[in-house]
């Protein structure tokens, strides 16, 4: 019963969350549909050169992958917690500024860009079917937190900055940058979820799935 009663609590936390900040949400979503987009348009519009350096790079790590080569868990998830620190910091840093919106922004749209790419020149490499396949295996997993995380630091910075500019009161202000401190305490925290789903969870489907899509894709060679 304490269990189901913190589920409930927890769940209607989230819920109310969501409902007091669904424009900033649905802001920081459009930002990131957006960079996806153009990571999709990107690759479309690749040349041959590059198209050719993406392939052959996806396909000797695939390659590299159905043979013995070992990936170091160690190293990908000392680079991917770097990483989000990194992200959540300066996520941070710029949502407690005035001036910091803007590279919200810009960090938002980035990220759905290299989400567009990967997924895009993933397609591009090994067709449709396999190409889905990699990517459930190796992106799916960790971004369903990396992504809500991502939205949510996105969201509080966002909500620090109309609190700067609508209410001049230093109290309230420090208020604002408190709470928006904690709560991206917390969204570290999911990050780092995210990076040990991606180093020994992902990691491994992908393993499991390399050999059938490496054979599927030699076939059609």
């Amino acid at each position: 019963m304490r269990k189901t009663s913190k589920k409930n609590v927890t769940t209607e936390v989230i819920k109310k969350h969501i409902y007091d900040n669904i424009k900033e949400y649905a802001i920081a979503s459009i930002l990131f549909i957006i960079g996806i987009i153009l990571g999709v348009i990107f690759i479309n519009n690749a040349n041959d050169l590059q198209i050719t350096q993406i392939t052959n790079y996806l396909s000797n790590f695939s390659g590299s992958l159905k043979t013995d080569y070992e990936i170091d868990n160690s190293e990908l998830l000392k680079n991917s917690v770097r990483d989000n620190v990194i992200l959540a910091i300066v996520m941070w840093f710029v949502g407690s500024t005035v001036i910091g919106l803007p590279i919200i922004f810009g960090i938002v749209i980035f990220r759905g860009f290299c989400m567009g790419y990967a997924i895009s020149s993933t397609i591009i490499t090994f067709g449709l079917g396999k190409g889905i396949i990699f990517v459930v295996c190796s992106l799916l997993l960790q971004n369903l937190i990396f992504i809500p995380a991502l939205l949510a630091l996105a969201v509080t910075g966002i909500k620090v900055y109309k609190s700067i500019v609508k209410d001049k009161r230093k109290e309230n202000i420090k208020l604002e940058i408190i709470r928006h401190t904690l709560f991206s305490i917390i969204i570290l925290f999911l990050l780092l979820i995210s990076a040990l789903i991606e180093t020994y969870i992902s990691t491994n489907l992908l393993k499991l799935a390399i050999n059938y899509i490496c054979l599927l894709y030699t076939s059609d060679a």
